[in-house]
């Protein structure tokens, strides 16, 4: 049995194709430095550093844009290329996983 085919990524153009690329890749490494989530610095480590040259990457796909004039984010079509791209589940590796319930009261 063939896995469920995934629904087509929505017309993007080169640049926010890279946008979305590289937006995900800063996602993927800060889920991977998360410290709530990490097992060792020196993943944590290699990580930082590969998200400084992601962030390079984001920032020139933006600056792309905005010199062809795509002075527009079309965000229902960036969140359907995110989501056909597994966003959703990548970016929850960023966010602090959830913990025991406090007593009501409870700072």
């Amino acid at each position: 049995m063939l896995p469920p085919e995934l629904p087509p990524l929505p017309a993007l153009t080169r640049a926010e194709a890279e946008l979305v690329d590289r937006y995900l890749e800063a996602v993927d490494q800060l889920g991977r430095i998360n410290p709530a989530r990490g097992t060792d610095t020196y993943a944590g480590l290699r990580a930082a550093q590969a998200l400084v040259r992601t962030a390079a990457g984001l920032r020139d796909a933006l600056a792309l844009m905005h010199e062809r004039r795509e002075s527009r984010i079309h965000a229902a079509t960036m969140a359907r290329a995110l989501r056909v791209l597994d966003g959703e589940r990548r970016s929850r590796l960023v966010a602090v996983p959830p913990g025991p319930r406090e007593p009501d009261g409870a700072p």
